[in-house]
């Protein structure tokens, strides 16, 4: 089964956040885990969700799992990117859609954390 994950996360007027979401989607498709990988913002910036699950159709995917590129669980992860995940899955009936959790809590995220302390200190 073909399966694809989609990034999705905030959006912003800024073109440098929203090239960063699309660095994360090449890290990801590097990794040759899924099938496709694409990257979508919910507002100020394409691709929208709908238009990353397009291509991800135009690809060949029958599933495609939606990832909330956010760190805690709040509005947008709990309630706007499952709204939008269901009208954009209701386009496409014959593909499975699964919807991850956001970033949250994660002993590699407290590493990353760790990291960026370091690296601020050493600059000092």
């Amino acid at each position: 089964m073909r399966t694809a994950l989609i990034l999705i996360d905030h959006g912003s007027k800024r073109s440098a956040a929203n090239e960063m979401l699309e660095t994360v989607a090449e890290r990801a498709r590097a990794r040759g885990v899924y099938d496709i990988v694409e990257a979508a913002h919910m507002e100020l910036a394409e691709p929208t969700l709908e238009q990353a699950f397009e291509a991800c159709v135009s690809q060949g995917a029958e599933r495609v799992v939606v990832h909330p590129y956010f760190l805690s669980p709040g509005r947008h992860s709990q309630s706007d990117i499952p709204r939008m995940t269901r009208a954009a899955a209701a386009l496409y009936p014959e593909v499975e859609t699964r919807l991850t959790a956001p970033l949250g809590v994660d002993e590699r995220m407290i590493d990353v954390v760790m990291t960026r302390a370091e690296e601020a200190l050493e600059k000092a």
